[in-house]
């Protein structure tokens, strides 16, 4: 199984960007994972806030591949506990999905169209947090369920 981290717009922070390159070094252990960059629009502040959702689904939509698995991050999504996650994942190993997508859309959310396209949500936490810090608690989430599947001291019930 692939796993892909789409998100739109770089991560600017340095910080935020050295715990992801972290993570991501060793989830190479584990899985194939990689992160897709769909760049910002340009002249952003011209458009609403829908007009911003539509293009941005756009773009989102051309990123998928036939026989995807797309997860939105989404504050209306599921919420598990890290075991559950876990579970979930090893679920997706074992029925042979292929490439599994979970997407973080720019400041306003997600277009309907990519709604209708996902085939889950999942939400991180209640609570909200910029779209760049969510990339690095996905990350670190993503290894900390491969940490549980194979047994290993990272993750202390």
């Amino acid at each position: 199984m692939k796993i892909v981290l789409l998100v739109v717009g770089r991560t600017v922070d340095n910080n935020i960007i050295s715990g992801i390159g972290d993570y991501v070094k060793r989830l190479q252990h584990f899985v194939q994972f990689e992160t897709e960059i769909i760049p910002e629009l340009k002249n952003a502040r011209k458009l609403s806030e829908q007009q911003q959702k539509e293009q941005e689904g756009e773009l989102i939509l051309k990123s998928f591949a036939p026989g995807d698995h797309i997860v939105l991050l989404d504050e209306g999504g599921k919420e598990f506990r890290s075991t559950e996650f876990a579970a979930w994942i090893e679920h997706k190993q074992n029925i042979s999905t292929k490439r599994l997508v979970f997407v973080v859309g720019g400041p306003y959310g997600f277009s309907q169209r990519v709604y209708n396209a996902a085939n889950e949500k999942l939400s991180l936490s209640r609570m909200t947090f910029s779209h760049q810090m969510i990339r690095l608690l996905f990350v670190e989430q993503l290894y900390r369920a491969y940490t549980i599947i194979n047994h290993l001291p990272y993750h202390h019930e």
